[in-house]
């Protein structure tokens, strides 16, 4: 089971994926509030800051490209995990360009998206020589 305090916000745009994802995470302990837009993400996110972003890329209005970019202008050490149907080279080089902690194609195992999780939202360990 992850971390139970972890605050995981899943944006995208496709109800049905938003409900699965919602149901996984909360099966594996964590909190989770679901978002049908990047407007409406960036407008809650000031109210509770998430320990971890999972963002579509291909959404109408906002991209996920465009989430990332205000993410990233405000609050840096955000952890986002993008997932996207289209894998293509160029997307998953500009998302990790961008700071994604990871790049997942949808559809997405379960392990795969938790363990991505885990990783994103784990204290970094301490550089060799620091105590």
């Amino acid at each position: 089971m992850l971390a139970p305090l972890w605050h995981i916000a899943v944006v995208d745009d496709e109800e049905p994926v938003r409900k699965a994802l919602k149901r996984l995470m909360r099966s594996a302990g964590l909190s989770v509030e679901t978002f049908g837009s990047g407007p409406e993400f960036l407008q809650s996110i000031d109210t509770r800051l998430p320990d971890c972003v999972v963002l579509d890329l291909h959404m109408p209005h906002m991209n996920g490209f465009n989430v990332q970019a205000q993410l990233a202008r405000k609050y840096a050490a955000l952890p986002v995990i993008i997932m996207t149907g289209h894998d293509l080279p160029q997307a998953r080089e500009s998302a990790m360009a961008g700071g994604a902690s990871a790049f997942l194609r949808k559809p997405v195992l379960d392990r795969t998206l938790l363990d991505a999780i885990s990783a994103a939202t784990s204290p970094a360990p301490f550089p060799l020589g620091i105590i």
